[in-house]
């Protein structure tokens, strides 16, 4: 897969489908091609965009996004992915979603962390998909099946949840620390923050964050570096990967 996939929002409210289409757009790989705000409207605008993903909405004024997904799936040409985007919370919502081929399940409100990995393992499934041979070994065709969150299981004691509001804290604070030019070695150096700042903003013990801050390096998503300062001890320093 190359370029920037596309994507088609679809949500009735039109300030959140503006918050989602910032949470999107903020990912360098993927970009809004369209919005709807009906299901009937979603459905001529995957056939005329293609999109390569859709964030669906399931409670639509018209048609229900369940029944969108189901019709979505019988549009001609390669399947769209779809990642649902609710606050519909109910088990058999769920499954049906889940037997319709969305590629997540976001519970609204969502932060733009929890979208951004979402986003991440659709676009590795796309590529992981693309680089595979026309015949797959049982497993390869496993490790399709599991997809990249397969390998992403989180400690004991850690949420989804949590690593989540962490993530997202960590990238705020970079942000801010680069737009001050306070970060390491001062303006224009790399945009770092430590375990203490991180715990302040999602408010968290600085333990508890740094659990997350470490599972975070240790899964790729952040990179960290000492700070050694006037007492000679080193302060570990975390920035986005």
């Amino acid at each position: 897969m190359t370029g920037q996939a596309r994507t088609l929002v679809v949500e009735d409210d039109p300030v959140v489908a503006t918050v989602h289409r910032g949470f999107v757009e903020s990912h360098p790989r993927f970009v809004v091609v369209g919005e709807a705000r009906t299901g009937s409207d979603a459905l001529r605008l995957a056939s005329a965009l293609r999109p390569d993903l859709v964030l669906l909405d399931l409670h639509l004024p018209d048609i229900g996004g369940l029944d969108v997904l189901q019709r979505l799936r019988m549009l001609p040409g390669p399947p769209v992915d779809v990642v649902a985007t609710t606050a519909v919370r109910e088990l058999d919502s769920v499954r049906q979603a889940m037997a319709g081929g969305v590629v997540a399940y976001l519970v609204k409100p969502f932060t733009s962390a929890a979208l951004r990995a979402r986003l991440d393992e659709v676009w590795q499934r796309r590529e992981d998909v693309r680089r595979a041979q026309d015949t797959l070994d049982q497993d390869e065709v496993d490790q399709l099946l599991a997809g990249p969150r397969a390998a992403d299981r989180l400690p004991k004691g850690l949420s989804g949840r949590s690593r989540d509001l962490v993530r997202e804290a960590l990238a705020r604070l970079c942000g801010a620390v680069a737009s001050s030019g306070s970060g390491v070695g001062g303006p224009g150096a790399a945009r770092d923050a430590s375990a203490a700042e991180v715990a302040e903003v999602v408010g968290m013990s600085r333990v508890s964050a740094r659990r997350y801050l470490e599972h975070l390096v240790a899964e790729g998503y952040a990179q960290v570096a000492p700070r050694y300062g006037a007492t000679g001890r080193p302060e570990n320093r975390y920035r986005p990967a």
